[in-house]
């Protein structure tokens, strides 16, 4: 991205600045700050930012063939392990790099929102490793089910601060955090979690979270003497995807997949107000949420509905607007899979590889297994790489609970369980 591109604040017809005009010197003041520190490298910035990575988060992590995976579809099946970084995900990517932007602006606090926790989780171990304080807002229905991910924010000195309105889920976490923000602009950052909201965020998240597909890139290519055939990346906001998809894009070759929750229906509610799903990109229509015209899910009167995923950090309505932008120029590919689907990759990949991902990750596997022994209709090729966006501990309660209503066909006997009473994790 060029510094001019950096003015730009729109993808197409999508992102934009549509906040209050209270924000407006916050986001002249974060915008001035990309420009120079992340984009020009002022002050060594980004020096300092993948120095950091490295020694603090573990970087690089490593591109692994996945034996079984790849015998099971005859194909050269490759993980890109996001899931071992440092804090367990690829949030700390984007976490480390905004705390340490807030550092070099002369910010005094870090606010965030979480979902799934792993953003909360990231944010709150890069404040206490910078030595900034910490507010987590989080929905009081996501603190429910991702109690590990609260203790672990907590026993990095984060204050959580429950969201109770709505639904209690992301949504609602990065309303209330952006009020926060609007009354503390002056001393006050906020770590939006993915590359959604204003401009810059889109841009710089991508920018923070390109270090994956940079690497997987490069990787590949030492691996095999080629770039791959398909690359797929579960898609919520989108941060993971944009940060893995960013250096193929360029690769007319590679396909791209965004894998989205489609939830237990792609029908939609629109009495209710509710989409059973969280696939943006595959149903939304055009509108405004969080400060940037995207892709969302609205009713036909344009109120945004609420959405729903098995997965936590994919329960978002929109996506962000780049990722909007690249599946209307047909770069990327929108695809979907159901809760089911999602749960059963979940059990498959740990199985078969040893590997517990998150409940979010296992969508793309979910994706994975249909597009070549299944139904689908969607040519992956002969080598795919997956991004292992985040590891699975913080699911195991949810998945417990959710393979206990269903009857599917890999999940393992929990009935042990049950005998010592009950199954809490």
């Amino acid at each position: 991205m060029s510094s001019d591109d950096a003015h730009d604040p729109k993808f197409g017809e999508y992102g934009g600045q549509y906040v209050p005009e209270v924000l407006m010197p916050a986001i002249e003041e974060l915008e001035d700050a990309y420009e120079r520190y992340v984009l020009e490298n002022e002050d060594g910035f980004m020096d300092e930012f993948r120095e950091r990575l490295a020694d603090f988060g573990g970087r690089p992590t490593p591109l692994q063939y996945a034996e079984q995976l790849s015998a099971r579809y005859d194909r050269d099946v490759y993980l890109k392990r996001e899931d071992l970084l440092h804090g367990g995900a690829h949030k700390l990517n984007n976490a480390l790099g905004q705390v340490l932007l807030a550092k070099y602006m002369g910010k005094e606090r870090i606010i965030a929102e979480t979902g799934a926790g792993q953003h909360g989780t990231a944010t709150a171990m890069a404040a206490a490793h910078l030595d900034m304080p910490c507010e987590i807002y989080m929905g009081e229905t996501d603190i429910r089910r991702q109690r590990p991910n609260v203790f672990r924010m907590k026993i990095n000195g984060a204050e959580i601060s429950p969201v109770t309105t709505g639904r209690g889920t992301l949504k609602e976490a990065i309303s209330e955090t952006m009020r926060d923000w609007a009354t503390t602009v002056e001393n006050t950052h906020y770590v939006i979690g993915s590359v959604v909201g204003p401009h810059p965020f889109p841009a710089m998240v991508r920018d923070f979270q390109a270090v994956i597909s940079e690497e997987a890139r490069e990787q590949i290519n030492e691996k095999t003497g080629a770039l791959p055939d398909s690359v797929l990346a579960c898609a919520g906001g989108g941060s993971n995807t944009m940060g893995t998809f960013h250096n193929f894009v360029e690769d007319e070759e590679v396909t791209l997949y965004a894998v989205e929750a489609g939830g237990s229906s792609l029908e939609v509610d629109e009495e209710e107000g509710v989409a059973p799903n969280s696939a943006s990109l595959s149903t939304g229509g055009e509108g405004v949420l969080h400060g940037a015209r995207t892709r969302l899910l609205q009713d036909s009167d344009g109120q945004i509905m609420e959405s729903h995923s098995v997965s936590a950090g994919l329960d978002y309505a929109g996506v962000g607007p780049e990722l909007a932008h690249l599946v209307d120029e047909d770069r990327v590919v929108p695809v979907n899979v159901d809760d089911d689907t999602a749960l059963e990759a979940f059990h498959r990949l740990s199985q078969d590889e040893g590997v517990i991902p998150a409940l979010e990750t296992a969508h793309a596997f979910g994706f994975l297994e249909d597009a070549v022994l299944g139904d689908g209709d969607h040519d992956v090729g002969e080598t795919v790489v997956v991004n292992v966006s985040g590891r699975g501990d913080k699911d195991l309660e949810t998945v417990l609970e959710e393979t206990e209503k269903r009857d599917l066909d890999v999940a393992p006997d929990m009935s042990i369980l049950r005998s010592m009473g009950g199954g809490d994790l």
